[in-house]
């Protein structure tokens, strides 16, 4: 008697607990998650990167002195009018868009650090997803045992009134006792998973602190939703497809701007030069010679990256392919296995421990045959909560594979 009262006491849910649904659950995880908040700042880096690589390109001044003489020499010298000075600017002139080129190649980088951004929110949110039916599945089976702890009390209880009239034999009171503690043990264990489904759940948000909390999203309306499985729409949403399509475009536009850099750059100069006590202008134009260097390495470097880039797309294609049909399989046979087998199950246990219940007090039964259909009662019973968790698991897998958020 003890025991289970004090088994009972250690799992009824804390007071204030908070109410949380998956959609809350996600919401929170993706409002607050540290994992974002570092992907937030690599946008910010690549949208600074992209700034610089739009920014035009300096003019150089340079300032020259020359024809200075040391020593003593037969001629006098005089050095405002024997040295020659000179002042003047020079700017690079980036020839086949190169800078544009630059600004395109940044783009796709910071498009892609974007993409990443989102399909970390989205992996978040689908282990969120997961994490809550698993720790609301876990809560349930444990109000499970607990209830049917709280009806085995009732017959315990029948039997001590029953053993002090005389009127029933003590050895039936012990195995009701036993069955107590051994459904006591149950409890215990139960309420070890649900805390750590619970801590899970929270771990998966990101949270730092984890309160208890009551579920108020249910598994059983998962009977009453359907996922629809779409290949082409599964490969449109993915963002994996979108990042190894977006990695392509980037090699692309890194093979086009380490082609314009084959092109040399001209470099043109004006300016003042100051000689023999005369002031006249200077200018000029210079470039590179291409005879040897022209690019050659980095534009094949970006040929391969491109190809590298379009075998990962069709990898992630195939990937994604794989995922929908093994997500879209779980969550058909799952769904197949409550409907079909465990839900009539549980009902017919149901009925049949009622059955064995009004037929024992009436003395048409054993105990061992009520001890046993209440055993299997509640052994279907948590079969059918199982198998809902199992159906909302895999519906959110396959919400996952499909590229839909929660």
């Amino acid at each position: 008697m003890c025991r289970i009262h004090i088994a009972l006491l250690i799992c009824l849910p804390a007071l204030a607990q908070e109410e949380l649904s998956v959609r809350q659950a996600v919401e929170r995880a993706l409002a607050s998650h540290p994992l974002l908040d570092s992907a937030a700042h690599r946008v910010e880096v690549a949208g600074a990167f992209k700034t610089q690589a739009g920014l035009a390109l300096n003019p150089r001044l340079v300032l020259q002195h020359e024809n200075t003489r040391l020593g003593s020499e037969s001629h006098p010298f005089v050095h405002y009018r024997d040295t020659d000075q000179f002042a003047y600017l020079q700017q690079t002139l980036e020839v086949r868009g190169k800078r544009d080129k630059r600004v395109a190649v940044a783009e796709s980088s910071r498009l892609r650090v974007d993409l990443e951004r989102n399909l970390l929110r989205q992996q978040i949110a689908a282990r969120v997803s997961v994490a809550y039916w698993t720790a609301l599945g876990a809560s349930r089976l444990h109000a499970l045992l607990v209830e049917s702890a709280a009806n085995l009390q009732r017959v315990v209880e029948y039997h001590e009134i029953r053993v002090k009239e005389g009127a029933l034999a003590e050895a039936d009171l012990l195995r009701v006792r036993v069955e107590a503690q051994r459904l006591n043990v149950d409890i215990s264990h139960s309420f070890l998973a649900a805390e750590r489904a619970r801590i899970h759940l929270f771990r998966e948000m990101g949270q730092r602190e984890f309160p208890p909390v009551r579920f108020t999203d249910t598994v059983e309306s998962a009977l009453t939703e359907t996922t629809i499985a779409d290949l082409a729409q599964a490969l449109a949403q993915r963002i994996e497809i979108q990042i190894a399509r977006s990695q392509a475009d980037q090699a692309r536009a890194q093979q086009t701007l380490q082609s314009s850099l084959a092109t040399p750059n001209v470099d043109v100069l004006l300016g003042l030069k100051r000689t023999a006590g005369f002031n006249t202008i200077v200018g000029g134009v210079q470039w590179d010679l291409p005879f040897r260097n022209r690019n050659q390495g980095n534009i094949a470097l970006a040929s391969a990256e491109i190809r590298l880039a379009e075998s990962n797309l069709a990898a992630s294609e195939a990937l994604v392919r794989a995922e929908l049909e093994a997500a879209l399989s779980a969550y058909t046979l799952h769904r197949r296995d409550v409907v079909t087998f465990l839900e009539p199950l549980q009902r017919q246990a149901t009925e049949t421990y009622r059955i064995a219940e009004a037929a024992y007090r009436e003395g048409g039964a054993d105990l061992l045959r009520l001890l046993d259909a209440q055993r299997v009662g509640i052994e279907s019973r948590i079969a059918y909560i199982q198998g809902l968790t199992e159906v909302r698991e895999a519906q959110a897998e396959l919400q996952a594979a499909m590229g839909v958020q929660p």
